[in-house]
Order: structure tokens, then sequence, then C-alpha cells
């Protein structure tokens, strides 16, 4: 093994104590645990690309809501199972203000995060209809939420969308939605991990699909208007984030307080059902708990089940936000651009030094720099490169693990510290003279 900046040896011991058969199929948390583990062990600061973690500071109109709740008492209260009627009436407004579309304060469900929020409308879903027990993804997508499936023992079908852009969508989503057994799709918009963003044309594509097959589209827009190229930030004025909801009545959103507003700590978010969809009735529902609409079995069922509710303060700092936004007084997407200067600079890097970006145009378009982008290196598989570039000390993820059947790795922006550009460099640097034929 040629000189690397982590010992090769160490680095071998503790990635075969972890047991995996296949690194390059290694979770997020296996990669995080096996890199904090090297850098600890060898002293050798590792440059972390692998977490899709925040890496700013949380909005501070949150912290203070928050602080103000608890001070008034609301840690000892149960919150309402439906959520706070100022979360549920910020939500809806946010979602006026940033999407133009309308979903009554009723149809908002504030959430644990909106992991909780995709697990229970994966749960729902899959109970409406008894024929329809297998949910689609169009990949690449966030890897845990098969991991979700897979807890709940569902089962899913997948589809890699980088071949199927444009109409091409609408062919491979026929193959799967024609067959019967699909109770809902979902995607993210901008992409985990490609961050590519389906175009309007997509998005009406799976609307149509959606009601042909009468189908639950899940829309994750865990990085809400983080579309950089267009100016997503200004309330209630044109250009709005992009989404199915303009073409179907059969979608539920996934809106996220821990990107936008970095407020990922307090695990909170809102998931907003279609007011068409929230008052929908299903034999599948009827026939288990003897009654309800989707959106009553969402709340009163499933989620009263899972916890409860979700954190009473973090209510209250939620809907502070949403006001803030809706308000204009705060701009939550000047603040978290800061990851597209980060990607800019480090694409730039990587790509100086022979790596290609995997994903890189959407359809006829340049990608946004945002919190992810993917890389691949010539010759190499995505396993073989996250496990070379260990002993570089940087980590990141196999695009396999997404999802996505392109051999590369995605890469965060999150992390990144400013001394670290120069620090990347420098190993890159090694790493094409240690690959040069």
């Amino acid at each position: 093994m040629k000189n690397t900046p982590v010992d090769y040896q160490v680095a071998r011991k503790i990635i075969d104590g972890y047991g995996l058969p296949d690194f390059g199929k290694a979770t997020i948390r296996e990669v995080v645990a096996i890199s904090t583990q090297l850098e600890q062990e060898t002293k050798t600061e590792f440059i972390h690309m692998e977490m899709g973690v925040p890496g700013l500071k949380a909005a501070q109109v949150g912290i203070n809501a928050e602080i103000k709740a608890l001070q008034d008492g609301v840690a000892s209260i149960y919150p309402n199972i439906n959520g706070t009627p100022d979360v549920k009436a910020e939500a809806s407004r946010f979602i006026k203000a940033f999407i133009d579309i309308d979903v009554a304060p009723e149809s908002c469900v504030p959430v644990t995060g909106s992991m909780q929020g995709t697990y229970a409308s994966f749960l729902v879903c899959g109970q409406c209809t008894p024929e329809k027990d297998t949910i689609l993804f169009i990949d690449p997508g966030f890897p845990v939420q098969k991991q979700q499936i897979t807890v709940m023992g569902y089962k899913y079908k997948s589809f890699d969308v980088y071949e199927h852009r444009g109409e091409k969508l609408r062919n491979i989503l026929e193959q799967y939605l024609s067959k019967g057994n699909i109770a809902a799709m979902i995607y993210s918009n901008p992409n985990n991990p490609a961050w590519f963003c389906l175009t309007e044309e997509e998005l009406k594509i799976i609307g149509y699909m959606a009601d042909k097959y009468d189908t639950i589209v899940i829309e994750d827009l865990a990085y809400f208007a983080m579309d950089f190229r267009k100016p997503l930030g200004k309330p209630f004025e044109a250009p709005f984030q992009a989404t199915v909801a303009r073409y179907t009545d059969n979608y539920i959103l996934q809106i996220s307080g821990s990107k936008a507003f970095s407020y990922a700590g307090q695990r909170i978010g809102i998931t907003a059902i279609s007011d068409k969809l929230y008052h929908r009735t299903y034999s599948g529902l009827t026939q288990r708990y003897g009654g309800g609409t989707f959106g009553t079995v969402y709340i009163h069922r499933v989620l009263y089940a899972l916890s409860s509710g979700t954190s009473h303060s973090a209510q209250f700092a939620l809907a502070a936000m949403f006001k803030a936004a809706a308000d204009g007084t705060f701009d939550f997407i000047s603040e978290v651009q800061e990851y597209g200067y980060r990607a800019k600079k480090l694409k730039k890097i990587f790509t100086d030094y022979g790596f290609r970006i995997v994903y890189d145009h959407d359809i006829d378009e340049p990608i946004a720099d945002g919190f992810y982008f993917t890389i691949g290196y010539p010759g190499m598989t995505g396993g073989e490169l996250m496990e070379e570039l260990i002993y570089y000390g940087i980590s990141a993820i196999s695009l396999s693990t997404t999802g996505s059947t392109q051999e590369g790795l995605r890469a965060c922006t999150s992390f990144i510290k400013p001394h670290q550009y120069a620090l990347l460099e420098e190993r890159l640097r090694l790493f094409k003279e240690n690959h040069s034929a």
C-alpha cells in the first residue's frame, strides 16, 4: 500500500472489526462510527462528508420561542395529538407563502421530524387498500426510508431515475403502477443524495399517474426551497418551491425543521396531507380500525401509537419560524445558502484532481450547488472508492446504498470547516499521485 494519511493496517483492522461483508454497503451510521474511531486512534483529522447533519446554527427565532414556551410551563403538559393551534395555522400559511398551495391547518400535522412523518405515512398508505401492499421509491433516495419499510415488514420496489428523466418518467411509472400493487411512491426534491430537482413536467407526470392508478405520492421536502438556482425565499412571490401538489390531490408533503431552519436537534417537522386525502375513507382502514378517515387514522391511531404526539415546546419553535419566514422577517434561504457556496468549492477541488460529478445535470441544466453532491473516479466502483478515500481521511457513503445504479459516492457539505478546503486539496493531490498510471 502506498503512503496514505491514515495508516493502512490500522484502517483495515478497524474496518474488518465491523464484520461487514461489503464495505460499500455500509450504512451511514457505520461509516460515521468507523471514521470516528479511525480519527481517534490515528490522531488524523477526517473530512467528514458522510452524514447529512446540519452544520449551521439553529434559527434564533425558534430558540427564543421554545425557551419562552418552556418558561410558560408547556413541558409539564401533553400536547394535543393534532398539534398546537399555532403550529397548524402557521404551517398552513407557510405552505401558501412558499409553495403557493392551500392546505388547511387541520391537515398540517406536527411530527417528530420527517423520519416519523414518512414512517407513519408508509404505514397508513399500506393499510388503505388490501391489494396495494408495496411502496415505490423513485431513487436515488434516503437509505433509512427503505430501512423503515423493512422494519414494518412491507414490500418495496425502486428504480434509479437517472435514465428516466423528462417524458421517459411516464413509461417507467406506467410499468410499475399498472400492476395495481403500489400503495404509495416517494421521492425527495431537491434530491438526497444527487441534488437534482424534478421539473414541473416530471411532477405533472407523477401527479397524472397518481390519479390514474389511485396511488398516494409522498413528497419529501427535507431540503425545502434549497434549489439555489432560483430565488425561492420570497414569501407569497413566485417562483415557488416545486411540488406535485399542483397536479394531484393524492399527496402527502413532509416539511422538516432540520435542514431549512437548522433545528434538527429538536426533531420537529410537519406532515401536510392534502385536504381531499385527509378526509377520504378507505375500506382497508375501516376494516382495521372500525372507521376514520386517512387523516384521523394517521393522527389518532398511528401517531398516537408511535409517540403520542411530538415535543410540545418544539411546536412553538416551529410555529415561530414558519410565521417569521412567511412575514418576511426571517430569510431562512440566505442562512442555508452557505451549503451552496461550500458545494461549489468542493466540487471544483474534486474535479481538479480527476474526479467527476456523477449526477451533474437536471436534464439540460447543470445541477444546483447545495447540501449534497455526487462524485466518481475512473476505474473504481463506489464501494472501492469509499474504502480508498478512508485511507486519505475522507469519509462519504456509496451511492449503491441510496438505490442508485451509478458508481460513486454521496458527499455532504454540512460539516466542512474553512481550513479543510486546503486539507482536502492536499489529500486529493496525494490520491491522484498514488493512482496515476
